[in-house]
């Protein structure tokens, strides 16, 4: 099979790789497309240190079942030809996280597409556990189940953060997972949505999806959103994941308020600690989901196709596959979302 291999900051080459081959309770994949990540990104430049080289990457996932063993496919609910998304978090499948579907808090997760062991869905083929595989309405767009992934996470930070009808939501950053955010918000309820992004591009897209984009260059943020949003934020998002951003999401939420820290822009903060503990703000931990909201998430995405269409800027094959990293991780594309299709080349 062909595969898109990390060679190292800046290297990645479509080659030749073994067909995978599925063990019992594993399903084989014929991967239909695949988006490219954020996280992607800043592993193919060495920034995040999560990618290694002679790793396949991929985890955000769309595919039709191959093949499997009659006893995996039927205890899965699966049959050969099913288009299926796949949940990327592997648990150990031992430990008090995994017995209540919080794979995501397993102490011994892995994650295809992070853990360079596993051969991932940046490739023609790719095998998964049975479990992780989670089937696709028929009536969705194929392309959409590789936007399961990405709304997932912003599901969960949203569901994590409590929201409610009764919230008043900003959402800082307007890329891949702030969309994802704007759209759970919306899913739950939320009276009102606002979105900080400086990007006039991701800001008309977000504004597309119901939401009011601001821009945090053309003043204060906090009493611009409290603004727009009829009072000051009850829940932030933060899909950023930064000193900055957090100082802005303390200043722009009510006291008593909840701060969702999704985004993963540093790996150390700053914080400001009295803007915590004086005005009793919650901060609250989100990374991936767990499986209810994958699987919810998969079902939800096929009653909303026009917001998912929006999504997608476009699609390359192989050849095109080494560019699109390049472009994005140079800034030379300001692109959300790019799906790695292996069939392209012969659809044109």
């Amino acid at each position: 099979m062909r595969a898109l291999v990390f060679h190292g900051p800046g290297s990645i080459a479509v080659e030749e790789r073994p067909d995978p081959v599925p063990e019992a309770g594993e399903v084989l994949l014929r991967v239909l497309a695949t988006g490219i990540c954020g996280s992607d990104v800043h592993g193919y430049t060495g920034e995040n240190g999560r990618r290694h080289p002679g790793q396949v990457m991929g985890h955000e996932t769309v595919g039709t079942v191959a093949a499997g063993d009659a006893a995996t496919l039927a205890g899965a609910g699966l049959a050969i030809g099913d288009t299926v998304t796949v949940n990327p978090v592997l648990g150990c499948g031992g430990c008090e996280a995994c017995a209540e579907g919080e794979e995501q808090a397993c102490p011994r997760r892995r994650v295809i597409g992070v853990d360079p062991t596993i051969v991932s869905a940046f490739a023609d083929l790719l095998v998964a556990p049975a479990r992780n595989v989670v089937p696709l309405p028929q009536d969705m767009p194929s392309e959409h189940g590789a936007l399961v992934e990405p709304l997932s996470v912003g599901y969960h930070a949203a569901r994590r953060g409590r929201c409610s009808e009764r919230d008043r939501v900003l959402v800082l950053g307007g890329g891949p997972i702030g969309q994802a955010c704007v759209l759970a918000a919306t899913r739950l309820g939320a009276r009102g949505v606002v979105v900080s992004e400086p990007n006039p591009a991701r800001a008309a897209l977000v504004s597309g999806l119901g939401a009011t984009a601001l821009d945090p260059r053309d003043g204060e943020l906090a009493s611009a959103a409290a603004d727009a949003l009829g009072g000051p934020a009850t829940l932030v998002l933060d899909a950023v994941g930064s000193t900055a951003s957090l100082a802005d999401a303390f200043a722009a939420s009510a006291r008593g308020g909840r701060v969702v820290l999704v985004g993963m822009n540093q790996p150390e903060v700053t914080l400001p600690a009295y803007a915590i503990s004086t005005a009793e703000r919650e901060l609250i931990g989100a990374f991936c989901y767990n499986r209810d909201d994958f699987a919810s998430t998969a079902r939800w995405a096929a009653t909303v196709p026009d917001a998912l269409e929006s999504l997608v800027d476009g699609s390359v094959g192989w050849s095109g596959a080494p560019g699109a990293f390049a472009d994005l991780a140079s800034g030379t594309s300001s692109a959300s979302k790019i799906l790695v299709r292996p069939d392209q080349e012969e659809q044109q």
